[in-house]
């Protein structure tokens, strides 16, 4: 077994005990156990819990980053990009937290840590939108004088919507084909839209 595939076993086996007993009820011994490696493997690559916790977070925010640039790589007007860009993101959010069950409790408890793994994909998201913003500036779509400003903006609006998003307290039994519409008009009148 190569070293990333021996890694990616010992943070996945951590991510389902995470998942079912909690970051505080898991021990290191547990996730050798769980991962059929011993501990002498598992301290090879990390050093204590918190950075297993660590790789569990990046791991999962390295699936939300593959399925934006997806999204941002699709044939499609740029406006329509940017809606696609906030759903995927929040759905994706809302899913990992989900399929990891408990590891939902420690998300929110270790808010900090959570933030610090964070930063590396918030940049990658961050200069996707900022693409996209360029591209529909060049095709006539968007009105925008300051791309960097834009992106934060929306960057930390979608940001502040995951926790609402998460537990449905956003437009309660509304469709995402109900709310796509509603959302894009509110996008789209903050991007100073030209054309349809």
């Amino acid at each position: 077994m190569s070293i990333s595939q021996t890694r990616r076993r010992l943070v996945d086996a951590a991510r389902i005990l995470f998942a079912k007993q909690g970051f505080a009820n898991t021990t290191m011994n547990d996730i050798a156990t769980a991962s059929g490696k011993g501990r002498r493997t598992l301290y090879t690559y990390f050093n204590n819990k918190e950075e297993v916790y660590s790789a569990v977070i990046s791991c999962e925010l390295e699936r939300l980053s593959e399925r934006l640039d997806a999204t941002a790589a699709m044939p499609m007007r740029s406006m329509d990009k940017i809606i696609e860009l906030i759903y995927t993101h929040l759905t994706m959010i809302k899913e990992t937290v989900v399929r990891n069950g408990t590891l939902r409790a420690e998300f929110f408890r270790n808010i900090w840590m959570v933030e610090k793994v964070r930063k590396k994909f918030d940049e990658e998201e961050l200069e996707i939108f900022r693409r996209v913003y360029r591209e529909g500036v060049e095709r006539g779509e968007f009105e925008i004088e300051n791309i960097e400003l834009v992106a934060d903006i929306t960057h930390y609006c979608i940001k502040g919507l995951e926790v609402p998003f998460i537990y449905g307290r956003i437009a309660p039994g509304l469709t995402e084909a109900a709310s796509k519409p509603l959302v894009a008009k509110v996008v789209y009148g903050a991007l100073g839209k030209t054309k349809r």
